[in-house]
């Protein structure tokens, strides 16, 4: 079993061993070998703004590029309350600072007037955390999905990290691809039903490590131009699971391409 790499979004955490015993559905026997793989752990306790900001940071960037953009920002902006000192932060300065993380001028846009946006409804970083923490799931969701720049993604990562949520399955472009290509959710489905699918299949406690360790498996094993099952059946540790929807033989794609094919 490998250690979760450090520079993985979903790094951190408190080590969990899930119960033993029979699967009851073909994605918890998938989560269960990746727990085999990878690490096993339950996800929760980060702050909320900075757990907010750093997913947005990772937004079509790797964690490698994203990280130091963070760490950057925390070191400038993170005395006292993160929110407020991010709602008056100058967007030139701040768009400098993350500069790393890519498209820096969008992000510092997103991230100021997120910032601003908690500052007027909840009065600063340590209400936000505690509506996220102790909200209703499905409210934090909503509200969350209302700030500006803010998707889906983004708003799952926080009630997981932050919010330390049960049943929370982020849905990356990783976990999309090989969700379709192993047959867990219909090779045409979006993100928000590959989420939809995996949430009701996966059991709760395993919903945040199946989604870190699904990422550290594409990342691994499962790209999306070169699987390892092209290489034989011994190259993927997970192959007897796996459906192989859109890889037939050397050609690779999309497992929508395949949606309409008889």
């Amino acid at each position: 079993m490998t250690d979760e790499p450090a520079e993985n979004i979903g790094g951190g955490g408190a080590d969990a061993t899930f119960g033993a015993g029979d699967p009851e559905t073909r994605a918890e026997a998938v989560v269960d070998a990746l727990g085999d793989i990878y690490w096993q752990k339950a996800y929760g306790g980060r702050e909320a703004v900075p757990c907010l900001v750093r997913t947005i940071l990772s937004q079509n960037t790797s964690d490698t590029a994203s990280q130091p953009a963070f760490d950057a920002l925390m070191e400038r902006y993170g005395e006292g309350d993160l929110a407020a000192a991010l709602a008056d932060a100058d967007r030139e300065t701040l768009a400098d600072t993350i500069a790393s993380a890519g498209l820096y001028n969008q992000k510092s846009r997103v991230i100021v007037d997120a910032a601003a946006e908690i500052v007027a409804d909840f009065g600063g970083a340590d209400a936000f955390d505690a509506f996220v923490r102790e909200g209703a799931p499905a409210d934090v969701r909503d509200r969350l999905l209302d700030i500006r720049g803010v998707g889906p993604k983004t708003a799952d990562c926080v009630l997981l990290f932050a919010g330390g949520r049960g049943g929370v399955f982020p849905v990356d472009t990783h976990v999309h691809r090989i969700a379709r290509r192993m047959g867990l959710a219909p090779p045409d489905a979006d993100h928000e039903a590959v989420r939809e699918a995996l949430e009701a299949t996966v059991p709760a406690a395993k919903c945040g490590f199946g989604h870190t360790a699904m990422i550290q498996f594409g990342r691994d094993h499962c790209t999306a131009r070169a699987p390892a099952c092209l290489d034989g059946p011994e190259a993927c540790p997970l192959f007897d699971h796996c459906d192989r929807v859109g890889v037939d033989g050397g050609t690779v794609v999309d497992p929508d391409e395949t949606a309409d094919v008889a």
